[in-house]
């Protein structure tokens, strides 16, 4: 099993108990120094394998004929409140659910459930929750669309990069330097304070090991 499939399992099937953190992105200004462009705010992101999901008429066949429904989340923005000072920092996540079916005989109305959690360092679990999004297909209508939103906080402290850890990878190096050309993100300590600073926002389908198993192998 793939990092990303043991990923999305983690996601879609549970939630384990962690700190918090956000990401930001170093970059190298020539070989004479490194910027640090961070923000306390999560990233937000649709985990691989659960931005869709597919439902099938008869269970177990998962032949093209036997499909019935399926969906994609799209258009993920969010929006954060980190200029306003305050110790929590809230990131709230919209996003749209695309539905099609493959019968448009009559009204239907098709309800999908869908997960939210914090990840910190890339593979923690911090907080998870779990939410419904609601197609309504009219008769005769082949697609639907919905809209659905996902929230979550952030400690302020938890998502700031320690000072002494900001200066070494801020601090600017001049050429001939003994660590000029050394990536500050290469010091263990280093790369592990900025994994503990690291916070995501992730939204999918909170799928069943069959349909995380059909998206991971089709």
């Amino acid at each position: 099993m793939t990092m990303p499939v043991r990923l999305a399992v983690l996601l879609t099937l549970g939630a384990a108990l962690a700190g918090c953190s956000t990401k930001g992105a170093i970059i190298l200004q020539e070989g004479v120094g490194i910027q640090a462009v961070r923000t306390v705010c999560p990233a937000v992101g649709v985990p691989d394998y659960t931005g869709d999901v597919t439902t099938f008429r008869v269970p177990g066949d998962t032949s093209a004929a036997n499909i019935d429904v399926t969906a994609a989340i799209t258009n993920l923005r969010s929006t954060c409140d980190d200029a306003s000072g305050g110790a929590r920092i809230y990131t709230n996540a919209t996003f749209d659910v695309l539905g099609r079916r493959t019968d448009v005989r009559g009204a239907r109305t098709v309800t999908l459930p869908y997960y939210s959690v914090v990840l910190r360092g890339g593979s923690s679990v911090v907080t998870k929750r779990v939410g419904q999004v609601t197609l309504n297909f009219a008769d005769g209508q082949e697609r639907a669309q919905a809209r659905a939103q996902a929230g979550a906080y952030v400690d302020r402290a938890e998502a700031t990069l320690p000072a002494d850890v900001r200066e070494q990878i801020t601090r600017k190096r001049k050429a001939g330097d003994e660590d000029a050309a050394i990536d500050p993100l290469s010091d263990p300590a280093v790369k592990a304070a900025v994994a503990r600073a690291t916070f995501e926002l992730l939204v999918g389908f909170q799928l069943t090991e069959q349909q995380l198993a059909y998206n991971a192998t089709r």
